[in-house]
Parts: C-alpha cells; structure tokens; sequence
C-alpha cells in the first residue's frame, strides 16, 4: 500500500449540480463575500484611524475583523469559481492548505474570542484596574497567544491527515477540504484518528464555548452593582459578544462534537461557519456599537471634506 496511492485530486461535489441554482448561489455568495469584505475591511480602517478607539477591546475587535476577512477569503473565491465554471476539482496540496488555513484561523478566532471576555471581564469588573491590566504588552501577547494556538491546532489536524495514505473514488460531497468528508477518503481504518480529531475539535470547541459562557455569566451577574447606564452600556457590549460567541461555536460544536460521520446538511452548517459568520461579526458589533458609528462618520466626513477641497 503506497503513500497516498492515486489521489492526487479531490473532485468537490459543490452545492448543488443545478446550473441555474448554480447562478443564483454565485451571485448569493458574491454578494455575502462583498458585504463581508467591505465590513471587516472598514472596521480595520475605522479602528485603525481613529484615536479614540485606542482601547484594547477595539484593538481585539480590529483584529477579529482581519481574521474573519482572511478566513473568509480561504473559501469564498473558491466556491465562487467552481460555481462560475462548473469545474469543482482541488489539487492534493491545495486541499491540505484549506484544511491548514481553515483550522489556522478558525483556532486564532477561538482563542481570541476568550482574549475578548477577559478583556470584558476586566473592564466591567476591575475598571479601576483596567489600563495596568489590559495594557499594551498583554493584548499583543493574548495576539500571539492566539495565532500560536491556531497554528499549532492546525499543524496537529494536518500532520495527522496529510500521511494517510488516500485512494479512489476521490469525490467529496463538500464545497470546501474538511476533516470528516476527507478522512472518508482514507485506505486504512481511520477509528482511531477520527477519534484524535473530533476529540481534538471538540476538546476546544466543547471546552472553550463553556468558559465563554461561564465568563460572560459572571460579568453579567457583576452588572448589578453598577449604575443603569453603566448596566445598559455592558449588556450591549456583552450581548453582542455573547452572539458572536454563539454563531462561531454553536456550528463547530454540531460539526466536531460526534463521532467522524458526514451528513447532508453539513454543507449548509459549514456554508454558516465560513461566510455567513464572517460576514455577521463586524455588523453585530458596529450596530450595536455607538463609537464605532461616529468614529466611522467622522472618518467619512474627513475624507469627503479633503476630496471636496482638493477638487
């Protein structure tokens, strides 16, 4: 038995095999993908540029945004070309670097979601001590905390996948190279490596998402001591937190929490974890978010006043 036998491509099964469905999926998508990259792209521009949104939570927010921008872009022109032209196939190697890239950001979004509770923790309970706490060197550390644990869950998944040996059919009923639908596609028996990964995504999909909620429980049981408006102005922020927490684990819990089976509908579920969450986050926390609105209004009117002088 050869390593990775004759698989040298993976034929994608996509969506659908209607081409009108086709057409009315690509421009559905084209525009998810657009609303999404406009999104997060303002919200990096808008923290970015405005001093008063100097605060570490907008500093985590400015690089959620980055994050789901680039998660996003691991999977959406992809999809977008195979619906466009019908042709779904994805090279061995271009298959193990989706897998990378979406375990890579999916766990650095993990791991800074739990930066952003403690960062709310911090601020509605400690406010006193928010600034020494939360200062610069933590949030760049709790940055690099992140990526280093995305990376390393990621390079764990892909170690694991890439030196299975692989062989015919080599059709996946997915749109994108996922875990369960790939390790399908293995020669030998895969017990005890399904069993690795889905303990491994759901040791950090299962564990984390209870932390979270655990926190944010905390945080909000700490309200009732603060003022109505210091109450209201929590609730909004952690509420909005509490969402995007919800829409990120609420997929990956259904889709790693069991043991290595696909289902029909996993496409549908992995079509909301990887560009419909995108696209939601920074439009939970803008509207929601009153600071970043005017930050937001101020940049565009500072820039339409110098286009407006200049001409």
């Amino acid at each position: 038995m050869g390593h990775r036998n004759n698989v040298t491509e993976f034929v994608l099964l996509g969506l659908t095999q209607d081409p009108s469905a086709q057409t009315a999926l690509f421009v559905m998508f084209l525009l998810i993908y657009t609303v999404t990259m406009v999104g997060n792209v303002l919200t990096v521009v808008t923290v970015l540029a405005s001093p008063s949104l100097g605060s570490p939570m907008y500093f985590f927010l400015a690089n959620l945004s980055l994050l789901d921008a680039v998660y996003s872009t691991v999977f959406s022109p992809k999809l977008l070309t195979d619906l466009l032209t019908g042709r779904k196939t994805i090279s061995f190697p271009a298959c193990m670097g989706q897998l990378f890239s979406e375990h890579l950001f999916a766990g650095a979004e993990i791991f800074l979601l739990v930066a952003m509770a403690y960062d709310r923790y911090v601020a509605i309970c400690k406010p006193l001590h928010y600034l020494t706490i939360m200062n610069r060197r933590v949030c760049i550390l709790f940055l690099v905390v992140s990526w280093t644990g995305g990376f390393s869950h990621s390079v764990i998944q892909l170690v694991f996948v890439s030196r299975l040996p692989f062989c015919g059919p080599n059709v996946i009923d997915h749109f994108l190279c996922d875990m369960y639908p790939i390790l399908e596609h293995v020669c030998t028996d895969t017990y005890l490596i399904g069993f690795t990964v889905s303990a491994n995504g759901a040791a950090v999909c299962m564990v984390i998402f209870i932390l979270l909620l655990i926190s944010y429980g905390i945080i909000l049981t700490s309200l009732k001591t603060h003022s109505q408006e210091g109450r209201r102005k929590a609730l909004s922020t952690c509420s909005s937190h509490i969402t995007v927490v919800v829409l990120f684990f609420v997929p990956c819990i259904f889709v790693y929490v069991r043991p290595v089976s696909t289902f029909p509908f996993d496409k549908f579920i992995a079509i909301f974890y990887t560009l419909i969450t995108p696209m939601l986050n920074p439009l939970i926390y803008t509207l929601r978010n009153s600071e970043i609105q005017n930050s937001m209004k101020k940049l565009w009117h500072k820039n339409l006043t110098r286009e407006s002088l200049s001409n």
